[in-house]
């Protein structure tokens, strides 16, 4: 059972929230926030699994809750939702720690499907979009040497060419195909790749490929 809080400030959406997470057996609300400082105070106290987490609050906004929610350290994951496509709120949102985004025009499958993996440890970011996303973000970024970052020295040669896939936003089949590799290989390499880099999910590892320039913008 994934446990859920839900941070919206506006009721109808938390009640629509409520009632698809609660219609399905994999899923269980432990409570709602009208805004980010509630937030994080019920997820310290709750510790859900998932922060379903509105980004555009009055008061503390949803990246700031984010970020503060991240700092402390528990166990609990942020799926941040966004009215529109690419916008630049997501990007703060992955930033200051986020598993991943979505519409809230998603289709209820998705969503619930989206809860089930960022409470899993993965990323809720569509593959076609990393990339886009992270062109966007990291456009301005200083340009570095991955030799020089301590945090890639730790891979092996195999993890690094895997992790360079994943930021290029391929799936684990395609790094399968890619590297001629089993997909359970693949996982295994991801996995460690994540742990080396002490990462979060596979958004938080693309990140950090991009700030040690192991992987550029187009």
């Amino acid at each position: 059972m994934t446990t859920v809080l839900i941070v919206d400030d506006q009721p109808l959406q938390r009640m629509g929230f409520r009632m698809l997470l609660e219609s399905s057996p994999e899923t269980s609300v432990v409570g709602e926030a009208a805004h980010g400082a509630e937030a994080v105070r019920l997820t310290a106290e709750l510790r859900p699994d998932v922060v379903l987490m509105d980004i555009r609050m009055p008061g503390m906004d949803g990246i700031e809750a984010t970020r503060r929610i991240v700092a402390a350290g528990d166990r609990s994951r942020v799926l941040v939702l966004t009215t529109f496509d690419l916008d630049e709120y997501a990007y703060g949102a992955l930033r200051a720690g986020a598993s991943g985004f979505l519409l809230k025009d998603a289709r209820p499958d998705e969503l619930l499907s989206g809860i089930r993996a960022v409470a899993g440890g993965d990323a809720v970011v569509a593959p076609a979009m990393t990339r886009r996303l992270l062109d966007a973000f990291t456009s301005g970024a200083p340009s570095r040497e991955p030799d020089t970052d301590p945090r890639i020295a730790l891979l092996s040669h195999r993890e690094r060419e895997v992790l360079e896939a994943v930021a290029q936003g391929l799936t684990n089949s395609e790094i399968a195909t890619r590297l001629v590799l089993s997909e359970s290989t693949v996982k295994t390499h991801v996995s460690r790749v994540l742990s080396k880099l002490g990462a979060r999910d596979r958004v938080h590892a693309v990140i950090i490929a991009y700030d040690a320039g192991l992987a550029r913008p187009a």
